[in-house]
This record gives structure tokens, sequence and C-alpha cells, in this order.
């Protein structure tokens, strides 16, 4: 955005509330709806985003669009992704209301954003999000699988969620969702948020992750050939890697050999793997095709 606009009048809980009244919207546990209620929360999201006057911003579950006046402050422009259909209608005019000279540079797609494939205006260049718990992960993969000109992220999850996004490998969190997400981008948490700042108040924490887009392991191995491992790997993740893989590569022995031709010890652990060792093991396991 210009400097030359006028700053965004964001909202507080009171006028959260009022927004909710009027629409006849009472937040459901089923989308996972916590609307962010303190207006620093969210200017704090957005100085943690480094979004810049040039970014166009992805921004999925906008809500009643507490974060979304904070980003049309600083911007290019917003693309907002609402699967709910009362709250997709009513953002514009409250931008309009609150934010008049940036109304322009908002669209508004009412979608789920786990199918959504396009979107309207320029490319997105970075996302930024309040995201329901339970597709938290899902929904940051399906976006940088197919928005590729997405180079950064700033997510704000469950704090238990965020711990999995960016564990490192060998740490007791690391899984199938920071194996994953290590493919597309660098991830590493950007503070804590408290539950006291949204509405309804949840019984947890939330957190921020932060990501930068990184070109995937250097391999011959397709991205679902990758994660077909992953999820194999930590389907079983006490078990060692020969016990674990032995369905994907058709049987333990086979399991054994694929590991020691990617150089991997059979006795270890899934989580002792980064993605790069993922992607050598699919390239280099070639196992056989088994029944579903």
């Amino acid at each position: 955005m210009t400097g030359t606009d006028a700053e965004p009048r964001l909202l507080g809980a009171g006028d959260v509330r009022a927004l909710a009244a009027r629409l006849g919207i009472r937040p459901t546990k089923k989308l996972g709806q916590n609307f962010v209620v303190d207006a620093n929360t969210v200017r704090r999201i957005v100085r943690e985003s480094a979004v810049a006057d040039d970014d166009v911003v992805l921004e999925v579950g906008p809500g009643l669009g507490s974060l979304t006046l904070a980003l049309l402050g600083v911007a290019a422009r917003v693309t907002a992704v609402e699967i709910d259909e009362v709250l997709a209608a009513a953002l514009p005019q409250t931008v309009v209301e609150r934010a008049p000279s940036a109304a322009s540079r908002l669209d508004v797609v009412r979608a789920d954003a786990l199918r959504i494939d396009r979107l309207p205006g320029p490319s997105p260049t970075t996302l930024v999000a309040n995201l329901p718990y339970n597709v938290a992960v899902p929904v940051v993969l399906h976006v940088l699988q197919t928005f590729t000109t997405i180079g950064s992220a700033l997510v704000m999850v469950q704090a238990e969620v965020a711990d999995r996004m960016a564990a490192p490998p060998g740490s007791r969190t690391y899984g199938v969702p920071s194996a994953k997400i290590a493919w597309y981008a660098q991830a590493q948490r950007a503070g804590t948020i408290g539950r006291g700042v949204f509405w309804p108040v949840p019984n947890v924490d939330s957190a921020l992750v932060r990501l930068a887009r990184r070109a995937p392991p250097a391999t011959t191995a397709t991205r679902e050939e990758v994660f077909t491992v992953v999820d194999a790997a930590f389907g079983q993740r006490r078990k060692s890697l020969r016990a674990a893989l032995s369905g994907w590569a058709g049987s333990p022995a086979a399991a054994e050999q694929a590991l020691r031709n990617a150089g991997i010890d059979p006795g270890a652990r899934g989580e002792s793997l980064d993605i790069a060792a993922f992607a050598r093991l699919a390239e280099r396991g070639r196992p056989r095709t088994i029944d579903s």
C-alpha cells in the first residue's frame, strides 16, 4: 500500500462480537472458528510476516476480517479464501467500512482452501493466515504445492501443531508434518500467542510458524513417491525402518536392501531421517508394487 492511504480501523473485542451478532454468526468448532479479538495481536502477526508493500498476500480463513484489515494496511493486495458463505459475503463490506481506500485491493474467494487451485488477480507471493488446527498442515502443504509463487508464509496454529510443523529430524515431535513441509520450505517457530486473544477462548495456546520457500531435495523421485515413503516410515514410528517400510518395499528383506542402497541404517527409525534422506530412499529403493 502507499503511504498516502489511511490506516485501517482494526477490530477490537467489542467490534468482533457486534459484527458477529449483526451477521448472526456463532463460531463453530466444526470449522475451527476462533476469531482474533486483539488488535495488537494482528499487528504482531503482520510485523512478524514481514509483508512488504509489493506483496500479494493469500489469507486463508479471514473470518470476520481482523487480520485482513491489518494486512491491507501494508500489502499491495490481499486475496482472502473463506469457506463460510456468510463470512465471505460480509468481508468486503467490513473493509469498505473500516478501510475504504483499501477496498479495491481485496479479493474474496468463497471456497475450501484444500480444494482451490486458482485465484483471481496477481499471483500470491506470501501466505499469512490464522489456521484451524485440524486442517493447518494439509492447507499449508496444498498451498505450497499449488501456488509456487509463494515464497514465504507466516501461519498461526495450535502450539502443538506448530511444534510438529517446525520440528527438526531427531526430535520427539518430528514426523509426517515436519518432513513434508521440509520438502517445500524451512520452518521455524516465531513466537507463542496466548489463548486470551481469541473469541471464543480455545483450550490451548497458539503459535506462529514462519516458512521460507526453498528448492526440494535434488532427486529423480517424484514428490508423491517421497511422501509415500514418509507416510510409511511414520506409520509405525516405534519400529525400525526395516520393519516400518516392509509393506512399502514388499518385505522386510526388500526394505533392508532399499535402505542399504540409500546408505541408511535399517535399524534406524523414521524420525532420524531428514527430507533429503527420504528422497534418496524413494529414488534408490525401487519398491515393488503392493496391494493397497
